[in-house]
């Protein structure tokens, strides 16, 4: 913890488990080293390891802007699905003393990236994550399956 202001207080401490980001269902970030940065009576950040965040979709923006308690942030850009998300990641490359923890991490505007908490090893967005109601609808082979086919996901080609 940091106390940089008898007012103010930054709390750092790792998340309880894996937490990923997503965007319509893409998995931008996945990891077991998340901290969460608690800031005042502000919501709760997650700040992913770099190493955790596929930064392919990722482009640096001109965008800065200072903390007089975490120090310069520098932003990102995420490009995905024909979508341009301007300025929706930031990252403090040099944070002053009391966040020194955050540095080389990547936080996501939570309102427009998706961020959450995986229990077990499956999540929302995993496929397949009910064996048992894939293996019920499913046909053996006989012309039968347990429960009823699932209605189609796919469009018939037309021609």
């Amino acid at each position: 913890m940091s106390d940089t202001s008898p007012n103010h207080t930054l709390q750092i401490r790792p998340a309880a488990g894996r937490m990923r980001a997503a965007y319509q269902g893409h998995i931008i970030a996945d990891s077991n080293d998340v901290l969460i940065l608690t800031e005042g009576a502000m919501a709760p950040v997650a700040y992913f390891p770099t190493g955790d965040v596929e930064m392919g979709y990722f482009a640096r923006t001109e965008r800065s802007t200072h903390c007089p308690f975490k120090g310069d942030a520098a932003y990102y850009t995420v490009t995905l699905e024909g979508e341009v998300l301007e300025n929706v990641a930031w990252t403090y490359e040099d944070p002053l003393p009391g966040a020194v923890q955050i540095d080389g991490r990547l936080a996501f505007y939570a309102d427009r990236i998706e961020v959450y908490a995986v229990s077990g090893e499956t999540s929302p967005h995993d496929h397949h994550t009910d064996v048992d109601a894939v293996v019920q609808h499913t046909d053996s082979g006989g012309g039968q399956s347990q429960k009823d086919h699932w209605p189609t996901n796919v469009e018939e080609p037309k021609g």
